[in-house]
């Protein structure tokens, strides 16, 4: 049995979770690199003409061979926010998406890529993990004291919706401590211990679900589906760019179009590291090759920490072997809990998206960022989870 090594192994902290452990505002970039921080920060004016593609084919282009090789982790992953915006921008930021990408933002995309182990696209890391900030440094991260950093319109409902998010994922930190605690008390069959930890996993879903349950109240359904959504699809299986995109001056791929898949909140690491936990099984289809596949899509630490506690666990089998009631009581809890917020995706994804008319080129009503029919895999998602109760 794969033994669970510690939390620094994986890129995680006890208080934060998945979300980067230091302040992304603080980090300071190379001055060289000062005019693509400039621009992607100017994004919500220059998106407003029209006209953003001219605007960055006129930036300069960055060999950053020598910074990836030199440059700190939080470095590099400013830099892939900054990158991962313009990039997005300039597919998406004009009349018809564009199938092809500028040297200039696709060769240094490509490079960052390189260093982080993820496709060079906008992931949810990208996004969400490594792009918010403490306002009160000294104070929680909670909803009254994070900022986003790198905005794509800018303004109330994009900001909160990623907030949401980084809420989540720091609410989920405290469900994440619980892990070794359980892998030990299911070694020793310390029924007690086994118990306690899976209550406080309970008890972190109820706090994950009940931010989950703040959405509407600042991100307005039609705003979201609108102005924040457009900005996040990827290529692949979208209808507005079947074949892919071209990435300019990327030798790697021989003038080849690439498809990659959207950022999605399905590319966080909470509900599948939660799966492999309790292993919750999806039925081998193809909605498990999406879920396969969009694991690459998640930083490589986070990919081995989900793999390590999928291969560690056996709480399952442990619970049915032993048929103590009590344990299968909390278990079915935390199974409950999870289903509980795959409900609540499912029914924003019907308010957010499918009810928002049929959408323009690129932002369909019926398809996923990430590429898929998201309806009916959301469903599945839930019913599956449902289907694992003891």
């Amino acid at each position: 049995m794969t033994k669970l090594g510690e939390f620094r192994e994986y890129e995680i902290t006890r208080k934060s979770g998945f979300l980067a452990d230091y302040d992304a505002l603080s980090i300071e970039l190379p001055t060289e690199l000062a005019p693509v921080v400039k621009m992607a920060m100017s994004l919500p004016e220059l998106l407003l003409t029209g006209n953003v593609q001219k605007y960055l084919d006129s930036m300069p282009y960055i060999d950053l061979g020598k910074f990836c090789q030199t440059a700190s982790d939080a470095q590099v992953r400013m830099a892939m926010v900054h990158y991962t915006f313009l990039l997005q921008s300039y597919i998406w930021g004009g009349a018809q998406p564009h199938s092809r990408l500028p040297k200039c933002v696709a060769k240094p995309t490509h490079q960052l890529s390189l260093r982080t182990g993820q496709p060079p696209i906008l992931t949810y890391s990208n996004y969400v993990l490594d792009n918010w900030s403490k306002i009160d440094p000294q104070g929680p991260i909670d909803m009254s004291n994070i900022r986003m950093i790198q905005p794509f319109l800018g303004g109330q409902d994009e900001a909160w919706f990623v907030l949401i998010h980084v809420a989540i994922e720091a609410a989920a930190g405290h469900m994440l401590n619980q892990i070794p605690s359980i892998m030990r008390a299911s070694k020793e069959q310390d029924d007690g211990k086994l118990h306690t930890s899976l209550s406080e996993v309970c008890i972190a879903w109820e706090r994950i679900n009940t931010i989950f349950g703040r959405m509407p109240e600042r991100c307005d359904p039609y705003v979201y589906f609108h102005r924040v959504r457009p900005w996040i699809h990827g290529f692949k299986d979208n209808p507005a760019l079947p074949n892919g995109v071209k990435y300019e001056g990327v030798q790697r791929y021989a003038g080849q179009a690439q498809l990659f898949r959207g950022q999605t909140g399905s590319q966080s690491s909470i509900v599948p590291t939660m799966d492999a936990l309790l292993k919750v099984n999806h039925a081998a289809d193809p909605l498990r090759a999406y879920l396969d596949e969009l694991h690459i899509y998640r930083p490589p630490a986070h990919r081995r920490f989900i793999e390590d506690v999928h291969a560690s666990s056996n709480l399952r089998q442990l619970i049915i072997e032993t048929d103590e009631p009590l344990l299968k009581s909390v278990y079915n809890e935390c199974l409950e809990k999870l289903a509980a917020f795959r409900t609540k995706h499912l029914e924003y994804a019907a308010s957010y998206i499918n009810k928002q008319g049929v959408g323009v080129t690129g932002n369909s009503n019926d398809v996923g960022t990430g590429g898929t029919p998201f309806m009916r895999y959301l469903k599945k998602h839930r019913d599956e989870v449902n289907k694992n109760l003891l």
